[in-house]
């Protein structure tokens, strides 16, 4: 056998998990950790003749690990070493070894908590830290902890800072084995990828990814493996390496992604044929436990597709992303399993210094539904309580938590109900379950079937390149029953495959059932996302969670009133719908009446300048229906009319001078006496912070802004005083004060002083300055000419006489000279006339 790196860490992870009982394992691509290590325990003492569990993160990879182990112990698959994946499991009553994917051990521990019969749970390539697998390893250490000390715990990874899993895992031994067999080559561009404006950077990288590829061919011997994000890129690079490689028949393309048929993933993992030459092109699905036979050349375009979940819009969005530096050298060590190799990077040495040291985990971003009922299964409501690497986000988990309510798989208290434990049975997504079971409870079940399998794998459309795919899911279901041309043939085989799976567990029998059911399905299995037309000639739609939905184009579907959104991003402003069904109003009406709401408004309009009185009733955000409240409650109608006063201003209200000049007089004294004397704050900040107090009162049978003028607001403000302040607020504050010759002027409030306007030949004789406010205040006189015009302003009108009177005669006599500029205005006559009567 040939002998790898991990050969030599060997003895210490058997000496680790026979004392301690748990340990981490770290060692980088190509160590050969994932198929030596399960092997060398098979006979540990504290075995004792049991099985191990391993976990793998992708179903193509657990299957190659199964199949490899099995060729090294001369077996079949299903003897000694098994596997377990969704939809296909090779397990016999002699294995020893199951490779399984992350959720089979979270449904193992659901079924046996104890895991009689396991003796080591290993967790290969933790480094990914996906959400099962740290679920998983929460689990198992509560359970090992109350149950099963005798359980072993093995974690294993390539990059991973690996000190906080040991502390977690109760101290364990931290066991580190060399790196790969083989040198690789890191070759990087000579400058950054430009990406042109209103371009995504994966578009702009694809040309360059083709450069790559085909330069590595002329310049490198063996197979190339090609790191792409998505399926998408993967088509369209394979697209351009077909024609560029069309006189190059000895290079064979093979894509490698997780939605491929089973024997196309096995065929794009073998080697090339003699003479021949491979280009794999491949997700990040190749990024580890997989070593694909004749790669010595890896072109990595440094991105990745990551699943991130919006708490704030309940949806979960897949983003194209760099990757770390630990998967860059996940990837990079692909080309040094078997033999020296080269590694081109697709982008600069100065930007792979910038990169995350790590991928972020699942649990932070991911849609937390399947874990809190996974949960709640459990026993626990509080994930606190478990030891997490890593605990769930509140937010996200709280949203979980309210969708399974919603769903009916928890009580109000946060545990599983009898509907949830049937949910967690299914191994699938609560959404999906929940349709599942809903939809063999209404009848068609078979189709229920469909729209799950459909919603969990694939697209079955394949359209025309360039041509987007429609949204309407009845295509779906129509390629299911053979009946759209252009569909996908492998991808309906695999949904039909599942379809089957759910219909046989759930006992359905099979059958073409209504299609004209499948809005009501899906709305089952989204309540959030029924959407409503908006008003208008875009195909604008608002979700029942407050969204905007929006189709990118016009579709078959954009008239329909209602409709259910299965799959959308999570745009800025409003998402884009990829998929969706209509669904009519009567159903929502009979199947969501616990949910919908009768709500009774009574609100201020300030288009309408009115309080307006609504009866809505109300599916989450979305309006069923609208209309007048007959009978809306006076008190309620108030406080609208209130918040109407205070959005307008008190300037709606009907205000006459005299009202204005009594609010001056009452702030002068409130200025004057302070605060904390008899005199209310009548400022316009204080009515309108206080309109509740003093003027709600008064507007019963008044709902729109013209009926204010009904209101008698002199009466309401005089109504703020008492009698005895009323009655001293014109002996302190009059409205007007008598000069000597009689005339009866008004005092102005207004200013800081109070102002007395008054003509300077009626003054003549009066030495001492008016006063007001028991003598507290003198008058600030503005004395005017004849012509009414300000002459001269003073508060004191003994030294006006003495000084600048003097002056202002000798200008105004010449201009006025028909009317007295006596030289002693202290003894002269006050006059209202020209001339003085003889």
């Amino acid at each position: 056998m040939t002998v790898l790196p991990v050969d030599s860490a060997l003895p210490d992870v058997k000496r680790a998990l026979a004392g301690s009982g748990a340990a981490v394992l770290q060692a980088p691509p190509g160590a050969g950790k994932t198929t030596r290590v399960p092997l060398a325990l098979l006979d540990a003492d504290w075995l004792a003749g049991r099985r191990m569990i391993m976990l793998e993160p992708r179903r193509l990879a657990a299957r190659a690990a199964a199949a490899f182990m099995a060729r090294s112990l001369g077996e079949a698959v299903g003897e000694t070493v098994g596997y377990r994946v969704r939809m296909d499991s090779r397990v016999g009553p002699r294995t020893r070894i199951e490779v399984v994917t992350e959720g089979v051990l979270t449904r193992l521990l659901q079924d046996d908590p104890s895991l009689d019969g396991i003796g080591l749970v290993i967790f290969d390539e933790f480094h990914e830290r996906s959400l099962n697998a740290d679920l998983g390893l929460a689990l198992c250490l509560e359970m090992r902890a109350a149950l099963r000390e005798d359980l072993r715990l093995l974690v294993m990874s390539a990059t991973l800072d690996a000190e906080p899993v040991a502390a977690l895992l109760g101290d364990a031994p931290l066991i580190t084995s060399e790196g790969r067999s083989f040198p690789v080559h890191t070759r990087y561009q000579d400058r950054p990828i430009s990406v042109p404006p209103g371009q995504r950077r994966a578009q702009a990288l694809l040309p360059v990814v083709v450069r790559t590829v085909l330069r590595a061919l002329e310049d490198e011997e063996g197979s190339v493996l090609v790191f792409l994000p998505g399926a998408g890129e993967i088509q369209r690079v394979q697209r351009m390496l077909e024609s560029s490689l069309s006189s190059t028949p000895s290079v064979l393309l093979a894509p490698l992604y997780g939605n491929l048929p089973q024997a196309a993933q096995d065929q794009a993992v073998l080697p090339a044929p003699p003479g021949a030459r491979k280009v794999v092109l491949a997700t990040s699905i190749a990024e580890t436990s997989l070593t694909i036979e004749g790669i010595r050349v890896v072109v990595d375009a440094g991105l990745s597709r990551s699943a991130r979940f919006d708490p704030r819009s309940g949806m979960t969005r897949l983003e194209t992303v760099r990757v770390s530096r630990a998967s860059a050298d996940q990837r990079r060590g692909r080309a040094g399993r078997l033999e020296p190799g080269v590694c081109y990077r697709c982008w600069t040495e100065a930007e792979q210094q910038g990169l995350a040291a790590f991928s972020a985990p699942e649990i932070r971003e991911a849609d937390l539904a399947s874990l809190a009922l996974d949960l709640a299964q459990w026993g626990e409501t509080e994930p606190a309580r478990l030891a997490w690497l890593d605990p769930p986000p509140a937010t996200a988990y709280a949203q979980a938590v309210d969708l399974l309510t919603r769903l009916g798989a928890l009580d109000g208290a946060g545990r599983i109900t009898d509907h949830g434990r049937a949910m967690a049975s299914l191994a699938a997504h609560p959404r999906l379950a929940h349709l599942l079971l809903r939809g063999r409870e209404l009848g068609p079940g078979a189709l229920a079937c469909d729209i799950a399998a459909l919603l969990s794998e694939r697209d079955v459309i394949k359209p025309a390149p360039g041509v987007r795919r429609p949204a309407d899911l009845r295509l779906r279901l129509e390629a299911l029953r053979g009946h759209a041309p252009g569909a996908d043939r492998n991808a309906v085989k695999r949904v039909q495959q599942l379809a089957s799976q759910w219909r046989r567990q759930l006992r359905i029998d099979a059958g073409d059932d209504d299609m004209d059911a499948a809005g009501l399905l899906l709305a089952l299995a989204y309540p959030d996302r029924i959407a409503q037309r908006r008003p208008g000639s875009d195909p604008r739609y608002r979700l029942a969670n407050g969204r905007g939905a929006v189709f990118a184009e016009h579709e078959s579907l954009s008239g329909e009133p209602y409709l259910v959104v299965a799959d959308l991003d999570a745009g800025e402003r409003e998402a884009r719908i990829y998929l969706a069904a209509a669904v009519n109003e009567a159903d929502l009406e009979a199947h969501f009446a616990d949910q919908i709401r009768t709500l009774e408004s009574v609100n201020w309009d300030g288009r309408e300048q009115a309080v307006l009185a609504r009866r809505r009733r109300q599916l989450g955000e979305l309006v069923l229906s609208d209309a007048p409240l007959a009978k809306p409650d006076p008190e309620q109608v108030s406080v609208a009319l209130i918040e109407g006063v205070r959005a307008m201003g008190l300037a709606c209200l009907p205000w006459r001078p005299e009202l204005e000049r009594w609010r001056e007089r009452v702030q002068f004294l409130r200025r004057l006496e302070g605060e904390a004397g008899e005199w209310p704050d009548v400022s316009d900040a204080a009515l309108l912070a206080n309109l509740d107090s003093w003027l709600a009162p008064y507007l019963h049978g008044l709902s729109r802004r013209s009926h204010l003028d009904r209101l008698d607001l002199g009466a309401i403000l005089r109504g703020l005083l008492d009698w005895r302040a009323q009655q001293r607020l014109d002996e302190l504050a009059p409205t007007h004060y008598t000069v000597p010759t009689g005339s009866r002027l008004p005092i102005d409030y207004s200013g800081e002083q109070p102002v007395l306007a008054v003509r300077l030949q009626e003054m003549f004789g009066q030495s001492d300055t008016p006063r007001i406010a028991g003598g507290r205040v003198s008058l600030l006189l503005q004395l005017l000419s004849p012509a009414q015009r300000p002459l001269a302003v003073t508060a004191d009108l003994v030294s006006f006489w003495a000084g600048p009177y003097q002056e202002v005669k000798k200008d105004m006599k010449g201009r006025y000279p028909k009317h007295v500029w006596p030289d002693d205005p202290l003894t002269a006559v006050p006059t209202r006339r020209a001339k003085p009567r003889t």
